[in-house]
């Protein structure tokens, strides 16, 4: 049994490890890489990128394992994308652009440093409690092999906890009940999301679908006429954190409680230097 204290010890480690992996989608390395194998800049790029661990699957296994993204936006780019480049050469092209990417955030005195090399080596142990069963992007994931120098380690470790959570996180929501854009706007209307304009972009929601989504939520009870969350949308929410955090403790309870905290400190301090680097656009969270 895992108590909440357990549960919530893993959910901060996992906040402070996550944004290590999550940089790579706001990199121009990555999209260069990608963009010089053919791909299109974009959404081409981002769902090969992504999907390339899976192999040359279909758009509905794009759409299944990615949950919040249309169906339709995805058919346009996914299976199309492997006629360019075979999954092989998008994963070499990712990790190249990961390394810029590292090299450019962090300098040469953290890539160096024995703190990086730590949190590499920590992170790594923590993939080791990480289960396969029915978690489809971690388990494809964890068939790469690790990367010898620490900085890409460290990325690789930080993408099999993030998407190990993240295929845990897709089992909760369809739990509570929720599509992937009922999703997306609950998430949104917190306030500290990504910009409903933003999500639409990105995921290829038109803004009709958008506030037909809202409406359904508003009819559930899960938020209010001014779009903003009910008692019952925190409490839905909190519930699906909650059982998130129970599908994700292994990682950590593996790891143990002082090492997991040394890792939260470690990974929040290179966090915060990828962050202070610019890794993420400034305009980036609201309801708008």
């Amino acid at each position: 049994m895992t108590s909440s204290s357990d549960a919530s010890t893993g959910r901060r480690c996992h906040h402070a490890v996550s944004p290590l992996h999550a940089a790579v989608y706001f990199a121009p390395e990555r999209q260069d890489e990608l963009a010089a194998l053919g791909l299109e800049r974009g959404a081409m790029s981002y769902y090969a990128g992504r999907a390339a661990p899976l192999g040359a699957v279909g758009a509905g296994t794009v759409t299944a394992t990615f949950y919040n993204f249309n169906h339709e936006h995805v058919q346009r780019y996914i299976p199309a994308a492997w006629a360019v480049a075979t999954p092989e050469a998008v994963l070499a092209a990712v990790l190249r652009g990961v390394d810029g990417m590292l090299r450019r955030l962090l300098g040469a005195e953290v890539l160096a440093s024995k703190e990086l090399a730590e949190a590499a080596g920590l992170a790594l142990r923590a993939t080791e409690a990480c289960h396969r069963e029915a978690r489809p992007l971690y388990a494809a994931h964890a068939g790469l092999p690790v990367p010898e120098e620490p900085h890409l380690a460290l990325w690789h470790a930080a993408t099999l906890l993030r998407e190990h959570r993240g295929d845990g996180h897709l089992a909760a929501l369809a739990i509570a009940g929720l599509s992937g854009i009922e999703a997306l706007v609950l998430h949104n209307a917190t306030g500290t999301a990504p910009t409903s304009a933003l999500f639409r972009r990105t995921r290829g929601w038109s803004a009709q679908q958008w506030d037909a989504a809202r409406e359904q939520l508003r009819e559930r009870g899960l938020l209010d006429e001014a779009g903003d969350l009910t008692q019952a949308g925190a409490i839905l929410r909190g519930e699906a954190e909650v059982l998130t955090d129970r599908l994700d403790a292994a990682p950590y309870a593996h790891l143990g409680a002082t090492a997991t905290a040394r890792l939260t400190e470690l990974a929040g301090d290179i966090s915060r230097t990828v962050r202070a680097a610019g890794a993420f656009p400034a305009a980036l969270l609201g309801k708008g």
